[in-house]
């Protein structure tokens, strides 16, 4: 979780009711989850992930994650308004902070494309067994839970005859180059 504090301001121009308005100074909790993407795809039905990745977001939909992102209950949008840069920084540290110890060694295949939307990742999480209040951890961090489940199943899989002539060869290129050989 992200917490972040407001200072006051006296006198902020409010475009919405083109008036000056004021802020309290007050504490924003945000949580970058499964939900919190769940509620944003609901209102603009764009992949959150693939905008965020590719750096799409314009800042309308930014701010609008960021209010679905709040655990704190009853702020007023001028609010998100107030925001420092610095501060809107911070939150997009904390979206593209990866949250897990956890890395993957690269294999040679190909990158997978498919577009990760909150359903998707809702199926993958009944798929894997993975509980439902999960969907409230940090969504790098399931992501990542997903991937090790994904990663584990990998390894109890057949190869299929093609790959395991590749390896053979491999092998057998790499024995005869550290023997001097030719077969």
């Amino acid at each position: 979780m992200l917490e972040l504090k407001i200072p006051e301001i006296p006198e902020i121009w409010d475009e919405k009711n083109e008036c000056f308005d004021s802020v309290k100074a007050q504490t924003l909790q945000l949580e970058h989850s499964l939900v919190s993407i769940s509620k944003w795809e609901a209102k603009w039905h764009l992949p959150f992930l693939t905008e965020v990745r590719y750096q799409r977001l314009t800042n309308d939909q930014l701010i609008d994650y960021i209010k679905c992102m709040t655990i704190t209950k009853n702020v007023p949008d001028i609010v998100y308004r107030a925001m420092l840069p610095q501060q809107v920084q911070e939150i997009i540290d904390y979206i593209n902070d990866p949250a897990t110890a956890t890395t993957f060694v690269e294999d040679n295949s190909p990158p997978n494309f498919e577009v990760l939307t909150s359903e998707v990742i809702y199926w993958e999480m009944i798929n894997f067994g993975i509980w439902k209040e999960c969907e409230k951890w940090n969504i790098n961090r399931l992501v990542t839970l997903i991937r090790v489940c994904n990663e584990k199943n990998k390894k109890g899989q057949r190869m299929s005859e093609k790959e395991i002539y590749a390896q053979n060869a491999a092998v057998n290129a790499a024995r005869r180059r550290m023997l001097h050989t030719r077969g």
